[in-house]
């Protein structure tokens, strides 16, 4: 991956003395959500769509030290909403730092201009900028004009100021691969450190529910993507090969969410980043108590189309440890693009869907008026 190695190092030895020890379940990336507030609408998110008591909440500095301090996990990134309209947020990435953890701080780019100052370049610290394709491809995406130019204009000043950048890239149903794979290196004469790239996922409270990708389509279209950049060796991917392989067809793994643990200002969200069927006061919790087997691709229907990074590229590292001979091979020779794909979970025994969203609001709004809603000292308007 086009990281520094010594972040490989650290990472590696991380998940070698998990998967020596026979832990089965670890953390790899805590996923923080410190605020659902965004300055967009997006039409493939649902993020945004709750009360504005509760789009007025933010964790505080102490709650987000807290949560990497309980999970332990190397990585941290920190999402949204927009993380940084948050008015502690430096101080929240240099309290990351300080614990030697490596910080990727997600971000539409419209703030940056304005925010950058704050912050400094440090080798544990990336900004990733939200760029879902070209122009067009982009600004489409996030329903709102400018926003791609924007975006590639910040990229360009925190190079300049001595920054890592990365792009995060979100792909729907209309997405053409011959048009991904130009945008792909446009990024990469940008001198972006790394794209990290997936899939959208079907957010059931999205306003725009037929952009999504089955999973048939999505395998297509990286197939499609990956042949016209060497297997995916043309660019400067973040992820590994063997989660490219995944999107391409080639495996069939089954989802670990405990890998991207989410920390919201709900508490700890089960199952996962995607996924908020349920939430919990402590990591431990969310851990033991959690019934991972009632989740994922085969076991619950809303699992059934996700391809999405947070739940499978811990799934790919845990294959990499277990066939490093044929995770190297997959490395140099890049990811195949023709051929059979391989055989697919079933859905057969998928349990049906259940509606908790309004359970969950109403129950994260009765803590509030118990609590005094004391956690809106956090707000910062912008």
């Amino acid at each position: 991956m086009p990281v520094p190695l010594s972040q490989v190092a650290r990472i590696g030895a991380y998940i070698a003395g998990k998967h020596f020890r026979g832990v089965q379940r670890y953390p790899l990336v805590l996923m923080l959500e410190p605020l659902f507030r965004c300055n967009l609408a997006c039409k493939g998110c649902g993020k945004i769509d709750y009360p504005d008591s509760i789009l007025n909440q933010r964790l505080s500095y102490d709650q987000c030290m807290a949560a990497i301090d309980e999970c332990g996990a190397p990585v941290v990134s920190i999402a949204g909403g927009e993380p940084l309209l948050h008015r502690d947020m430096p101080k929240i990435v240099e309290g990351f730092l300080a614990r030697k953890k490596y910080v990727i701080l997600c971000t539409n780019a419209l703030l940056l201009k304005k925010k950058i100052d704050s912050y400094k370049p440090n080798p544990g610290f990336t900004w990733s900028i939200h760029l879902d394709g070209d122009l067009g491809m982009h600004d489409q995406a996030v329903s709102q004009d400018g926003v791609y130019e924007v975006a590639v204009d910040a990229i360009r000043m925190a190079k300049e100021r001595g920054f890592a950048v990365s792009i995060n890239c979100t792909l729907f149903n209309d997405a053409d691969p011959e048009r991904v794979a130009r945008f792909f290196d446009t990024v990469k004469a940008l001198g972006v450190s790394g794209i990290t790239v997936s899939p959208g996922y079907s957010y059931e409270r999205a306003p725009d529910q037929a952009s999504f990708l089955n999973r048939t389509r999505t395998k297509e279209l990286f197939r499609g993507i990956l042949s016209r950049g060497r297997g995916g060796k043309e660019w400067p991917f973040s992820q590994s090969t063997a989660f490219l392989n995944f999107l391409a067809g080639n495996k069939a793994y089954k989802c670990t969410p405990w890998g991207n643990p989410t920390r919201t200002v709900f508490g700890w969200q089960k199952p996962c980043y995607l996924l908020g069927e349920g939430y919990v006061d402590s990591f431990t919790e969310l851990m033991e108590g959690t019934d991972w087997d009632q989740y994922g691709v085969g076991n619950y229907e809303k699992c059934q189309d996700c391809m999405v990074h947070s739940g499978f590229e811990a799934s790919a590292v845990t294959d990499i440890m277990n066939h490093p001979i044929k995770a190297a091979m997959l490395s140099l020779k890049g990811v195949r693009t023709d051929g059979p794909m391989a055989e697919d979970i079933s859905l057969e025994n998928q349990r049906r869907s259940k509606d908790v969203f309004s359970l969950n609001v109403d129950a994260h709004l009765d803590r509030m008026a118990k609590a005094g809603n004391k956690t809106d000292r956090h707000v910062e308007v912008n």
